[in-house]
């Protein structure tokens, strides 16, 4: 199992019922349909009330990336690709480049390659492809929003049902066993919305932001790429401007790669 998701989910779960063994509360204190109900339905609504249907149909979506792998071509393919990209410009020219366009899978990458082969202005590729990353970034921006807000109001609604909770406790004093077992079970709402605010609807919020981030360098350094063609750079110099984006050590290995390969030619 490579999904962090998942294994979090896991290990939180395991937390949390281990802690409950270890303290003495009894596991089947957690089955109370009104916390359930309280907490699931209220979160939902806060939600809908807070976002328009149009943002919110793709919630799906958005659990299927938290939940699913993020496919981004890797940085030192992309450095190996424009390499390449770079030693047939400086050969054989722009144009010949366009047997190539068919081949690029990545849409963003697909219409930059289209857009300097038609000859159009550094600047004014610059400005589109820039535009097309801001307006990415605003959509992941909205996905994360949605899951930050839940986490924002399912604590909160935890203390609601504790409160429901306790006005049902207070409201027969009677039988104390009965009272005690009612007070603990009102308490159980204020755990679930922590448990689903901090420990779901955040984190969820936290891996998109991250996921977004990872996409926008991608395309960033497609960019650069792109512009670096354009300009007719060599292979080494667009090498070079290209590994910035890289940490160091996978600078080391994209290094000892290139030597390699210049060793078996030889």
């Amino acid at each position: 199992m490579k999904n962090s998701t998942i294994i979090g989910i896991v290990l939180a779960i395991i937390g949390i019922f281990g802690g409950m063994v270890v303290k003495g509360a009894p596991i089947s204190s957690l089955l109370n349909p009104a916390a359930y109900m309280i907490i699931i339905l209220g979160t939902v609504a806060a939600v809908m009330i807070a976002f328009p249907m149009s943002e919110l149909q793709k919630v799906g979506k958005l659990f299927k990336m938290v939940f699913g792998a993020q496919n981004l071509t890797s940085r030192e393919q992309l450095i190996t690709q424009f390499m390449e990209w770079a030693g047939i410009t400086r050969r054989e020219g722009l144009l010949a480049l366009e047997a190539k366009v068919d081949e690029i899978e990545d849409n963003f990458l697909r219409n930059g390659m289209r857009m300097i082969i038609d000859g159009n202005d550094q600047e004014f590729v610059r400005d589109v492809l820039l535009e097309d990353i801001a307006a990415t970034e605003d959509r992941h921006k909205v996905g994360a929003l949605i899951f930050t807000q839940a986490g924002t109001y399912a604590p909160t609604l935890g203390v609601l049902g504790a409160v429901v909770g306790l006005i049902a406790a207070l409201s027969d004093m009677s039988d104390i066993e009965k009272l005690s077992h009612a007070i603990a079970g009102a308490f159980i709402a204020t755990l679930l919305g922590i448990f689903t605010g901090y420990v779901l609807w955040h984190p969820f919020a936290n891996k998109l932001k991250r996921m977004s981030k990872a996409e926008v360098q991608i395309r960033l350094m497609m960019v650069e790429g792109l512009l670096s063609i354009q300009s007719g750079v060599s292979t080494i110099a667009i090498s070079q401007k290209l590994s910035v984006f890289l940490t160091p050590t996978e600078r080391e290995k994209m290094r000892e790669k290139e030597e390699g390969a210049v060793e078996q030619k030889a």
